[in-house]
């Protein structure tokens, strides 16, 4: 009795002290060094890489540039005239040098690593074709550039002066963008005692969900030596986000092969998690042998419940709730594809405020961080994995891994994120060409199956651009959810045709737009290509497989069997700088709502004016500075969440329009630019006949009553007279990675924006922290990032500066010549 009595006392002492946990995990940042070369003997600890350059990763070796068309230039078939005729795309991957081969190599201790404790290194994410060695060893090799692995290295791992080396190579014609080059996400290094839960080896669901209780599920798998026999126990506590401890178990796992803890926990009146409340719980669990803690381990969950219903639609916790949801690519802008999270909670953030509730990681597995901010700040995510199955589209591309990997790699993904709140979706692949075959509805299955097996509480999704043939393969309805890439004209035959009686558009819009640009006259156009390289700003391009917004959003709002949609992009990216691929300079999409530098373009408002209903937005296009236009037609319209409006030029009524209400999916217009027309017009308020005079534009909108509501103005601006700074933040954390957004302009005496303002404008950062990388959001622009200088696009450009590790003032100036400069003070802390 007595010997029991002090065996709970040890289980007790051990499950709740977290400086008795033999769990070391430590991420290897610093100290880094990095080469282009391909040496032979690089994977040697006796190599030497003194000449090599010091990096810290995450690192993208390639996004310092330079530009070049001759970087990865493509040459793809394409149609033109019933022919089959070549066509160089020299823009399509972005135009910067991931192509070749990179070598990483770093030098680390492991404290307190010995005999009977394990090791592994996690790797987030390595572009491409990883090959790892340690102490001169290779420990493994994984090719797909985007998703998470990691390696047991417990065999070859020493307490000091271990050697780290990583051979990745990029192959040409391997990407349709840009996807960036190196350690481009976090390294991690994990020590373990023999006795530990793996790398994911967490399961947790929630089944049942009520506003009276929920009842959560958590498996646990254990890693056991061989031959062990000591007791194993599991205590797990649910603490809710405010720290209070609202469940709590413990178990003991029963003598024999089997490796795997099963609990369960009621909780009762629980906090659930939505776009609006994300709230979070914690399990917290405690592994001990014999009384002896041996393993710590949180898992992070939300307790939800999202449900997809044949011709009702999509309902979270019972409320009926479509995809407000944008597509976002992995690279950050003139960051690259290195991993920042202040830059990815920036895009977020953008995001959210425009009334997005929803991300689709397009066209790969996310870095871990962007998943774990959507649980924090309430966006669903819709985790996409391969661009390519077994049928190609890029010479080198995934086809040539997919046999051999494609289940390894889904195994990763959906291990790695089927804990977290916000993934609702699994999306296994996007457009491939299989959808065409029979074989290619078996190979679905397949992948679908291997995501039910691993997580059986979310559905499984695809990408398909070729409607019929995936209707008529019977591709489209083995999928949980048909997942359409634009073709809006086919939703209705899918959902007459398909067992699933339900409709989600994966991918919409396409439309094209380059900030501040206008181009008259005003038309609807398709695969327009300008002389100055840019599409318009008042959002009428758009490609001939796609559409514009309100196309998108009509059968969303009209159909309960449309279940939302993942507007492709929410910001541009590097790569694909459709419609000019074909045409040099262009490095970076138009399909953004907001531009490389993070900047709003027009269409951002008309999103946030139909997914914020009940939020204020009002914005006028065109800017109002058009010398030389004197007297010509140029159109006005109004982004706005209220029914009508009416506008003004120097105080001139243009008359006042309603939105009209009366145009749906289901209009039968015999014309279809007719019916296009209305469709914009439910949604947009135009005036197509204002004539432009220097002077005041000025719009009064009106609430459903017909009351005054909300005015805006824009002026035509003066000569530029000086630089206007404001930050994102002014508050930065003292630790080396935090960065501030920096938004650059041109104005006049009063305060106006410059529209055309060009200047090229130089940067200086003292104190307690470096400038970064800036981008102007022109695709058309070939200046590196990375230099303290930039010319303004449309009068405006964004400049980053990242904080030091020492708390501190930091001064950024700005300046530029025939205006006076500006300086703004952030603070570290």
């Amino acid at each position: 009795m007595m010997m029991n009595r002090i065996l709970s006392l040890l289980i007790a002492l051990c499950l709740w002290a977290p400086d008795l946990c033999a769990r070391t995990e430590f991420q290897l940042e610093k100290g880094w060094k990095f080469s282009r070369t391909d040496a032979v003997d690089a994977a040697r600890p006796d190599f030497d890489d003194a000449g090599w350059q010091s990096v810290t990763v995450p690192h993208d070796w390639a996004v310092y540039g330079p530009f070049d068309l001759n970087n990865d230039p493509q040459v793809v078939a394409i149609e033109q005239d019933g022919e089959t005729v070549a066509s160089l795309k020299p823009g399509r991957t972005g135009a910067l040098p991931f192509v070749g081969v990179g070598w990483y190599r770093i030098r680390f201790d492991a404290p307190g690593f010995g005999p009977g404790r394990c090791a592994d290194i996690l790797f987030d994410g390595a572009m491409s074709n990883a090959r790892v060695y340690l102490n001169g060893v290779e420990i493994g090799r994984w090719p797909y550039g985007y998703n998470s692995f990691h390696f047991d290295v417990t065999p070859f791992l020493k307490e000091r002066d271990n050697l780290l080396a990583v051979r990745l190579e990029n192959l040409p014609e391997s990407s349709r963008w840009y996807p960036g080059a190196g350690l481009y996400r976090n390294v991690r290094v994990i020590l373990n005692e023999a006795v530990h839960i793996p790398v994911w080896g967490t399961h947790l669901t929630v089944p049942e969900v009520s506003p009276a209780y929920a009842r959560a599920n958590l498996r646990t798998e254990v890693a056991v030596p061989e031959g062990n026999r000591q007791r194993l126990t599991l205590k797990t506590r649910i603490r809710d986000a405010s720290g209070r401890v609202v469940a709590e178990d413990e178990a003991e796992l029963p003598r024999g092969d089997i490796r795997v803890f099963e609990q369960t926990f009621l909780l009762d009146s629980p906090a659930l998690w939505s776009p609006e409340t994300p709230r979070l719980y914690t399990a917290e669990s405690r592994l001990c042998a014999d009384g002896v803690q041996t393993d710590a381990y949180s898992t992070r969950f939300g307790v939800r419940k999202l449900e997809i219903i044949p011709d009702q639609g999509m309902f979270l916790n019972g409320e009926p709730v479509k995809f407000r949801g944008v597509c976002l690519h992995h690279d950050l802008g003139p960051l690259g594809a290195a991993v920042n999270r202040s830059a990815l909670r920036r895009q977020l953030s953008i995001m959210k405020e425009m009334g997005a509730n929803a991300v689709r990681t397009a066209h790969n597995m996310p870095a871990p961080e962007l998943v774990e901010l959507c649980d924090e700040m309430g966006l669903m995510v819709m985790v996409e994995t391969f661009d390519e199955w077994r049928a190609p589209k890029m010479r080198n591309g995934y086809h040539l891994y997919f046999d051999e990997w494609a289940e390894r790699d889904l195994v990763n993904v959906v291990r790695h994120f089927r804990n977290n709140a916000s993934v609702v979706m699994w999306c296994i692949g996007n457009e491939v060409p299989d959808q065409s075959s029979y074989d290619g509805a078996k190979i679905a299955r397949r992948l679908q199956d291997i995501c039910h097996r691993e997580d059986p509480m979310r559905p499984v999704t695809m990408g398909m651009d070729r409607v019929l043939d995936a209707i008529d393969t019977h591709f489209a309805a083995v999928m949980d959810v048909a997942g359409f890439n634009y073709r809006t004209h086919f939703y209705r035959k899918a959902y007459d045709e398909l067992p699933q009686q339900i409709v989600m558009g994966s991918e919409t819009a396409s439309t094209f737009s380059s900030r501040g640009t206008y181009h008259f006259p005003v038309e609807r156009t398709v695969n327009k290509v300008r002389e100055d390289n840019q599409s318009s700003g008042y959002d009428l391009d758009c490609g001939s497989w796609s559409n514009l917004p309100e196309d998108d959003f009509v059968q969303h709002d009209d159909y309960d069997w449309c279940i939302g949609e993942f507007v492709w992009t929410g910001f541009d990216y590097l790569g694909e700088p459709t419609p000019y691929h074909e045409i040099w300079p262009n490095h970076s999409s138009l399909f953004g709502i907001v531009d490389l530098a993070g900047l709003p373009k027009d269409r951002y408002y008309l999103y946030r004016s139909h997914w914020r209903p009940d939020t204020e937005t009002l914005h006028i296009l065109p800017h109002w500075t058009w010398p030389g236009r004197e007297g010509e037609v140029t159109p006005v319209f109004v982004y706005t969440n209220y029914p009508s409006a009416e506008l003004f030029v120097n105080g001139r009524s243009q008359g006042r329009i309603a939105k009209d209400t009366t145009a749906t999916a289901a209009s039968t217009e015999n014309e279809q630019a007719a019916r296009e027309l209305r469709r914009q017009r439910r949604y947009r308020l135009m005036w197509m006949d204002v004539r432009y005079e220097p002077g005041t534009l000025r719009v009064v909108a009106y609430d459903k009553d017909g009351n005054p509501a909300a005015e805006r103005e824009v002026h035509t601006a003066g000569k530029p007279f000086r630089i206007e700074l404001s930050a994102d933040r002014t508050t930065l954390a003292a630790d080396g990675k935090d960065l501030s957004f920096i938004t650059v302009k041109v104005v006049d005496k009063a305060g106006n924006l410059c529209p055309e303002a060009s200047q090229e404008v130089s940067f200086r950062v003292k104190g307690a922290g470096s400038y970064r990388a800036a981008a102007n959001g022109d695709p058309t622009n070939l200046e590196q990032f990375h230099l303290p200088q930039m010319h303004l696009f449309k009068g405006q450009l964004v400049a980053v500066v990242q904080s030091a590790e020492t708390p501190g003032e930091i001064v950024f100036e700005a300046s530029a010549g025939g205006v006076k400069g500006a300086r703004l003070r952030l603070v570290s802390e």
